[in-house]
C-alpha cells in the first residue's frame, strides 16, 4: 500500500481512471444518471503529474434530492466525485457567493464523459444567469462578513498580540480582496494557485491591494509593522473603493 502520497501519473493514465470511475458510477446509479463530467485541471488539460481527479455525477430529479461527495485515495492518486441531483446543481451554479470567482469555473466548461441530453449546456446557462445585483449582494457580504472582521482582528492583534497571527491575517486580506476584485469584474480565476496573480491583472482594484498581494506572494511577512501598515492601507483603499462603486459596509438599522 502506498502511504507516501500521490505518485507521478501521466495524463493518459489519469484520464483512463476517469473513464473507469464513470463506468463504476453507471453500475451503481444506472438509469438515474443524466450526465458525468470531469472538471478542474484534468478538464482544462493543465493537470500536473500529481494532480487529483474531480468529477460531477448528475442524477435525475427525484423526491429525495441527492447532494454529497465521494472522496477517496487509491494510494497513488486521489479522486472526488460530486454526486448531485440536477435541480440542486443548477441552483448552485446560478448562485453567487463570496468565493464565486474560484468555485464556479467547473460549471462553465466540464469535460463531458456522458451527456446524452446535453445537460452541461443547461448547467452553463444557469451559471451565466446571475445578475449584476447578485454580484453586488455577494460583494456587500464579503465586505461585512470577512473584511470588516479581519480589520477588527488586525487592530486587536496590533494592541494585544499575538503578532504571530499577522501573516495569516494578511493572507486572508489578500485572498478575500482578490475575491472582491473577481466579483466586481465578474471574472473567474483559473485555479486556486493563480488567484493572486490573476487578480492583479484585473481592472478597478482598490488602492493598497497590489502592494499587499505582492507582499504575500513574495513571502515578505516577517515584519509585523509592515504587515499592519499594508493591511490598514488596503482597508482604507477598500473603503474608498466601496464608496466609489456604491457597495455598502454598514446599515443604519438592525436588519430584523
Amino acid at each position: 500500500m502506498n502511504m507516501n502520497g500521490p505518485i507521478h501519473i501521466s495524463r493518459i493514465e489519469r484520464f483512463q481512471t476517469c473513464h473507469e470511475i464513470a463506468t463504476r458510477l453507471h453500475e451503481v446509479y444506472r438509469d438515474k444518471i443524466l450526465a458525468i463530467g470531469v472538471y478542474g485541471s484534468v478538464a482544462k488539460g493543465t493537470d500536473g503529474p500529481f494532480s487529483d481527479i474531480e468529477m460531477f455525477c448528475v442524477l435525475s430529479e427525484s423526491n429525495a434530492p441527492v447532494d454529497f461527495s465521494h472522496e477517496w485515495s487509491a494510494g497513488p492518486w486521489k479522486a472526488e466525485v460530486n454526486v448531485c441531483s440536477s435541480d440542486i446543481l443548477l441552483k448552485t451554479a446560478s448562485t453567487v457567493e463570496g468565493d464565486w470567482p474560484l468555485t464556479h469555473g467547473p460549471f462553465f466548461s466540464p469535460l463531458r464523459l456522458y451527456d446524452p441530453k446535453d445537460f452541461f449546456s443547461i448547467l452553463k446557462e444557469a451559471a451565466e444567469s446571475p445578475t449584476k445585483e447578485d454580484f453586488r449582494h455577494a460583494i456587500n457580504e464579503v465586505l461585512v462578513g470577512e473584511m470588516y472582521e479581519f480589520i477588527g482582528k488586525l487592530r486587536n492583534v496590533s494592541i494585544n498580540g499575538p503578532r504571530t497571527y499577522l501573516p495569516y491575517l494578511i493572507m486572508q486580506f489578500a485572498q478575500y480582496g482578490a475575491m472582491l476584485v473577481g466579483l466586481h469584474n465578474q471574472k473567474l480565476f483559473s485555479t486556486g494557485s493563480m488567484v493572486l496573480p490573476e487578480a492583479l491583472e484585473l481592472p478597478s482594484r482598490p488602492q493598497g491591494f497590489d502592494h499587499l498581494v505582492k507582499m504575500v506572494m513574495s513571502g515578505d511577512l516577517a515584519e509585523s509593522a509592515k504587515i499592519i501598515s499594508a493591511c490598514e492601507n488596503f482597508w482604507s483603499g477598500l473603503v474608498s473603493w466601496a464608496v466609489e462603486h456604491d457597495y455598502h459596509m454598514n446599515s443604519q438599522r438592525i436588519p430584523f
